[in-house]
């Protein structure tokens, strides 16, 4: 990994706080989000626990990620944490606290908006620290039998994202692909509004094992036969577009901007934490003996 540049780091201006519904515990929750000194990071903080339970938002704390991002261990742990991140990632902002008093922050819509809209709302502050943005030399690939992620140096500064998504001939939803730029304007114009999806038959199960209680299908996309339930598209490739979401929020585990071309085919949280890791490596080999790593 090279470092190719830097920018000024970036908090609030001012708390913001939103509240909502969790998806698996189906619990009422609050999230504040507070400003956050230079070099901080994004830290959750659960006050249900006590002030001082804090959790960094870092591929280190990666504990799981069968259909979410979860961090921690339980007690100290944080689910679903994709949305929030990538809220947060999109808008570039790095240095944050997160409090709530759940092991999730609000299920939402299913999608960063609701993030979004209170993060801008707040406002941004410029901070002395500088943030780095780093690029890789050769292509770093993680792949399996039927997904490959993949992120592509390139020649133009910023990161872009290409999602192709495709779950078959048979499956309600369409194959669809997406690519876009990430920049904090076109995240929240193009990528934030996007919700997560399920099928039918996948909602099923997650009920069986106690989840998603108090969430219906008009509350994010449930798939079924003949396309969403109780609902419609926000854009015809909506799902793809959210698996860009995904991407920004597991990608921000990083702790630095990346710029290249990532390009993602069937993938999911498995692969994106996968990529991270191997770039958290790669940054660790780099760094002068006696640095710190990331």
């Amino acid at each position: 990994m090279n470092i190719i540049s830097h920018r000024a780091q970036r908090t609030l201006a001012r708390p913001a706080e939103i509240t909502g519904i969790g998806y698996l515990t189906g619990r009422d929750i609050h999230l504040r989000f507070r400003p956050a000194p230079a070099d901080t990071g994004v830290v959750f903080v659960r006050l249900d626990l006590g002030p001082q339970a804090h959790l960094p938002a870092h591929i280190d704390q990666v504990t799981g990620t069968q259909r979410r991002t979860t961090l921690g261990q339980p007690p100290l742990a944080v689910g679903l944490v994709e949305h929030v991140l990538a809220a947060l990632a999109g808008l570039r902002i790095d240095n944050c606290l997160i409090e709530l008093d759940a092991p999730e922050p609000p299920g939402l819509d299913g999608s960063a908006w609701g993030f979004v809209d209170v993060l801008r709302d707040a406002g941004l502050a410029l901070q002395t620290g500088r943030r780095a943005v780093c690029t890789v030399d050769a292509s770093v690939i993680v792949r399996d039998q039927q997904s490959t992620l993949a992120l592509h140096p390139s020649t133009e500064p910023g990161l872009r994202i290409s999602y192709l998504l495709d779950y078959g001939a048979c499956s309600p939803i369409v194959r669809q692909r997406h690519t876009q730029e990430i920049t904090p304007e076109a995240f929240a114009n193009d990528v934030a509004s996007c919700r997560t999806f399920l099928l039918e038959e996948e909602v099923a199960a997650l009920r069986k094992q106690g989840l998603g209680a108090r969430t219906k299908a008009s509350d994010l996309l449930v798939f079924g036969a003949h396309g969403p339930i109780d609902n419609s598209l926000r854009y015809a490739n909506e799902p793809a577009r959210h698996k860009v979401l995904d991407l920004v929020g597991d990608l921000s585990l990083l702790g630095h901007d990346l710029s290249g071309h990532v390009v993602a085919y069937r993938t999911g949280h498995p692969h994106n934490a996968e990529l991270v890791r191997q770039l958290h490596q790669k940054i660790k080999e780099g760094r002068p003996k006696g640095k710190r790593a990331a």
